[in-house]
């Protein structure tokens, strides 16, 4: 009597699954940073490597009136800075826009 392996299962098959997945892990993360005093950063982490971030940070800077970046960050990769806190716009924006759907958008701080 021989021991046969049957299906091989994958456990984290369904974390990494959609066709129409626009970001890394399934989320995008929006955080807020405190800097000096009552001055603060937006960060958004996981949109997609698909979408040209610059122009994302252009479209928003004009859009709410705020200076804004993309750095490299070692653990996340690419991630926007927006100053002060832009959370709820963040937020709206991308979905209006169609770059994230509103059950992929995780808010952090506060």
């Amino acid at each position: 009597m021989s021991i046969q392996n049957l299906n091989t299962f994958d456990p984290f098959a369904d974390a990494t699954k959609g066709a129409d997945e626009n970001v890394q892990d399934g989320f995008v993360h929006i955080r807020i940073q405190q800097r000096n005093g009552r001055k603060t950063l937006t960060t958004v982490q996981g949109l997609s490597s698909e979408y040209d971030l610059k122009k994302i940070v252009r479209a928003c800077k004009k859009e709410f009136a705020c200076n804004g970046t993309v750095i490299e960050h070692p653990e996340y990769g690419e991630v926007l800075q927006l100053q002060g806190d832009q959370r709820e716009n963040i937020c709206q924006w991308l979905t209006k826009n169609g770059l994230a759907k509103p059950d992929q958008l995780k808010v952090h701080g506060f």
